[in-house]
């Protein structure tokens, strides 16, 4: 139980510095606290509200791996360089399918919320 209460805590303190310092982050935040405010009228089932809060997170679980991987690649590689920029291009990328993911959960339940009144 400790190594899981430590766990937590080291989680919970990355994650706010990467809050404090990360503009993309801070973004997907204010968007997935937009969304919180937003499923329960938009939810059709507490399955639904769970995929639409769970889009929004996996944008920002992708969004702090993205981040990581650059934090990385800058320290490992601080000049420029096609190679690092290519991985920090990935990362970027796989932040664009969560978000296209995400816009499609939501736009869907948009939808169905506009057609149902």
């Amino acid at each position: 139980m400790t190594r899981l209460v430590s766990a937590f805590f080291n989680s919970m303190r990355a994650f706010r510095r990467a809050i404090g310092s990360e503009r993309a982050v801070r973004q997907e935040c204010a968007l997935l606290v937009v969304g919180v405010a937003l499923t329960p009228f938009l939810a059709r089932s507490l399955s639904h509200a769970a995929l639409l809060v769970g889009a929004l997170l996996v944008v920002i679980a992708i969004e702090l791996l993205n981040t990581a991987i650059e934090k990385l690649s800058d320290h490992v590689a601080p000049e420029r360089s096609d190679a690092i920029g290519y991985v920090k291009d990935l990362g970027s990328a796989a932040v664009f399918c969560a978000l296209a993911l995400s816009a499609l959960v939501w736009g869907a339940a948009v939808i169905e919320y506009l057609v149902a009144r």
